[in-house]
């Protein structure tokens, strides 16, 4: 079959024959339609993530939509390496799949799932978002940030900060306030601390590094004895760096809570949860996202291409 394949880890995938895969007790073969090239995917095939195998050649691809040999369209996850979703066919686990509704097509479906779902279960299950409650957004400007943008208003919060580099996108997706991440640092700390001072609830955190450095400074900053605010800081991504320092002083000076929101913080069943509630709203115009079309054919030249807010949705 024809699929992409990163014979070296680090090195472009190419549109090449590759085996099929067989069959074992358990799974289903579906014929995929797309697949997204989610951060995930690219940082795996690099050997870059935790669960990177470290050798080739593999297909890329954690997550695609397509369809039974009965023609139901499902979402689908779960591709027993080295296999993965950007391939013609993917045999997965029985469990490892679900409907995708009428009301929303293959390449919206392929581009929502592992992005919204970052922002849904890092907003639902980990942070525990209560209605009324404020959020920060570090990284608002990407597929991800935008959908938890969209998902924390659905669940009811009450003031939802967006903290990017993108400033006119975050002006245009109806924040009630926007923070430059590249305006000089003692600027950014303002910032920072302002927000803190008024309160933050949750702080979904797509950046990690220097940006997630600044704002716990701001937040013991903005640190008031007589009324202390808790505050849960859900750690999603690290496109700006893999490590913070973090000084025990600011430990002892705010009530924080650091969680990790991923495959190793979630349960499967919990992810596969988040992704039927993300198609429903989906479905019903609730939630947009912008994506690029490209054939499987071209995925060499697509693969580090600038997305600039969309997500890149591989079709077969």
């Amino acid at each position: 079959m024809k699929a992409a394949v990163v014979n070296t880890p680090g090195e472009l995938p190419k549109f090449q024959d590759f085996d099929e895969p067989t069959l074992q007790e358990g799974e289903v073969l579906i014929h995929a339609r797309a697949a997204g090239v989610h951060p995930v995917v690219k940082s795996i095939a690099s050997g870059a993530h935790y669960s990177a195998s470290g050798s080739g050649p593999i297909i890329p691809g954690v997550d695609g939509v397509g369809t039974l040999e009965d023609g139901t369209r499902v979402y689908f996850g779960g591709a027993r390496k080295p296999w993965g979703t950007m391939a013609e066919r993917v045999a997965v686990p029985r469990s490892m799949y679900i409907p995708v509704p009428d009301g929303i097509d293959n390449v919206t479906a392929a581009a929502i799932a592992n992005p919204g779902m970052s922002g849904w279960v890092a907003l639902k299950d980990r942070a525990g978002l209560l209605p009324g409650e404020t959020v920060l957004i570090l990284g608002a400007t990407g597929v991800a940030g935008q959908l938890a943008i969209q998902v924390a208003r659905q669940m009811g919060a009450k003031r939802i900060v967006g903290a990017g580099r993108n400033v006119d996108a975050l002006r245009s997706a109806g924040l009630d306030e926007v923070i430059a991440l590249n305006q000089p640092e003692d600027d950014l700390r303002k910032a920072f601390v302002a927000e803190a001072v008024a309160g933050i609830d949750v702080v979904i955190d797509y950046l990690w590094g220097r940006p997630t450095e600044l704002l716990l400074e701001a937040l013991a900053k903005g640190f008031k004895a007589e009324a202390t605010h808790r505050t849960r800081l859900v750690e999603v991504g690290a496109s700006a760096g893999p490590s913070i320092t973090l000084p025990a002083s600011i430990l002892r000076s705010i009530d924080l809570t650091i969680l990790g929101s991923g495959f190793g913080a979630a349960s499967i069943d919990r992810i596969f949860a988040a992704v039927s509630e993300l198609f429903a709203l989906a479905a019903e115009g609730a939630l947009k996202v912008d994506v690029d079309v490209v054939p499987l054919s071209d995925v060499e030249t697509a693969w580090n291409r600038a997305n600039k807010g969309r997500r890149i949705v591989l079709t077969v």
